[in-house]
């Protein structure tokens, strides 16, 4: 659903733009060896592309909104190690997002594997939502948003949510 501004994402309807998204990228014809998925925003549409491709799952963290409940963005924090039981990142790479919001934390991640990680061969990425204030593109994209919207998904309830009040 869409109000002027933002955009507000339901369970199912998050769940169907990933299985729309993996038909995308399936019907480009692009083999990947790995999925390679940016924690915390695309480690659910990882999961289910590393599922369907049945290609290992690489998770790689990364965080510039941390402050005012994950609304306000600051520096972009790239961890130095990748998890993944496949041994090191290497082939063809589709980089896992769940967005492309400013493109920083696109752009900076592909540098940073071009400079870490020798044996990668390619890299491309893939996310649901493409806002037009990017300043990069995607390979595969579900949705472009030129009116850049914030989105809200329906995990970022517990992103103000304590267990005290979980139990409540």
């Amino acid at each position: 659903m869409s109000t002027t501004g933002h955009l507000w994402v339901d369970w199912d309807t998050y769940h169907h733009a990933i299985e729309r998204l993996a038909v995308v990228v399936n019907d480009s014809g692009y083999q990947f060896d790995q999925a390679l998925c940016l924690a915390r925003g695309g480690l659910r549409v990882g999961d289910v592309f590393s599922r369907l491709f049945r290609v290992p799952l690489a998770i790689l963290s990364t965080s510039s909104y941390r402050e005012a409940a994950g609304t306000q963005r600051g520096n972009l924090d790239i961890s130095n190690s990748i998890t993944s039981t496949a041994g090191p990142l290497a082939g063809r790479i589709l980089l896992i997002d769940d967005l492309v919001d400013s493109g920083v934390t696109l752009g900076q991640v592909q540098a940073h594997l071009k400079d870490r990680f020798p044996a990668v061969t390619e890299v491309r990425s893939a996310v649901i939502w493409y806002k037009a204030c990017s300043v990069t593109r995607p390979d595969f994209y579900l949705e472009y948003l030129p009116d850049n919207p914030w989105i809200h998904q329906p995990f970022e309830v517990y992103d103000d949510m304590t267990l005290d009040k979980l139990k409540a």
